[in-house]
């Protein structure tokens, strides 16, 4: 058994990574600050209400527990919003990062899963994305992620820390079990938004009154839509359940990344098209112009993570992420 910390781990991922953690027979705690997360998520474990930016709640996380490893999923994660509010991503990216990593450096707790993000990487110079691609991000979502990502790797040069930096390409799907799923708000991520549509208009609502957008259409791709990697959720966690256990076997010195994506790129209009397939509704949208920061093409490698953590995604195709989102969102009505 295992004792982790898992910050963040009321929202999204966090709470399909604490379900399958508490599954596996390990001991949880939680922290979060809930300002995205969900309290009624966190049902299994022990919970702190604390803020990674209050270094004296870091300090209270660690205070007379045990930790063998940190899992760290609490961020801000909207690139639009990124562009246009900075200093948020900054400050809880960045600041709350380098005060959990202080926490873990006078705790003497060294070993670390980051939650990180393809948006490191920027625009691609190449694709599929490999590890090795250059990291020069274009919004600042990306670049208080890389600088997370470069503060790790100075603290295991010089205090010994073991990272694992899991670079995740677009999280989707929900619990296959309906237990959990996708809740945000604002909502930003397409599939949630795609299905929230679909749900409109089963109950009767007219399909021409779509809210739903599709931001920008003269990107250089073949239906002038962004063009996505979409990996489960699930397939997200089974990857940091992995990664703990290579630092467990202590197979990690400093800092590593691996990719997670199924390698498959989806356009915005693809994803549309599979949602009205899996729904069987009429899923209309409206084009709008491009957001800030948005790169045309995002896809994958993940052939690293296949071959140094053996990890294998369970849903390698779009249809089967949705399939598992759609269940969720009409037990919810």
């Amino acid at each position: 058994m295992t004792a982790l910390l898992v910050t963040g781990g009321a929202g999204y991922i966090g709470s399909h990574m604490v379900n399958l953690l508490v599954s596996e027979g390990h001991q949880v705690t939680v922290f979060d600050n809930l300002t995205t997360g969900h309290r009624d998520a966190v049902t299994r474990t022990g919970f702190i209400e604390g803020d990674l930016q209050r270094l004296a709640d870091v300090t209270r996380a660690f205070d007379g527990r045990k930790i063998d490893v940190v899992m760290h999923f609490a961020a801000s994660c909207y690139v639009g919003e990124s562009v246009h509010h900075p200093a948020k991503y900054y400050a809880n990216n960045v600041i709350g990062t380098l005060n959990l990593l202080e926490g873990m450096r006078e705790s003497e707790v060294r070993r670390l899963v980051f939650s990180s993000t393809c948006s490191t990487y920027g625009d691609p110079v190449s694709l599929p994305m490999n590890e090795d691609h250059p990291q020069q991000p274009v919004n600042p979502y990306g670049m208080s992620k890389l600088t997370a990502e470069r503060a790790m790797a100075d603290y295991g040069r010089a205090y010994g820390l073991s990272t694992v930096a899991l670079r995740y390409f677009n999280a989707a799907g929900c619990d296959p079990d309906g237990e959990l799923g996708e809740r945000h708000d604002p909502e930003t991520h397409l599939i949630p938004l795609i299905l929230r549509e679909a749900l409109r208009v089963r109950v009767g609502g007219n399909p021409a009154d779509t809210v739903l957008q599709v931001f920008g259409d003269d990107f250089d791709t073949p239906d002038g839509s962004c063009v996505r990697d979409y990996v489960h959720v699930e397939d997200l966690c089974a990857a940091h359940l992995l990664a703990m256990e290579r630092l467990m076997a202590g197979k990690v010195a400093g800092f590593e990344a691996f990719n997670l994506g199924t390698g498959n790129g989806y356009s915005v209009k693809e994803v549309i098209e599979t949602c009205t397939r899996v729904t069987g509704q009429d899923i209309q949208y409206r084009m709008a112009g491009r957001r800030a920061g948005d790169p045309a093409r995002l896809v994958a490698s993940a052939a690293r993570a296949r071959a140094e953590l053996g990890w294998v995604p369970r849903f390698e195709e779009l249809e089967g992420i949705v399939e598992t989102a759609w269940r969720w969102f009409q037990q919810r009505g």
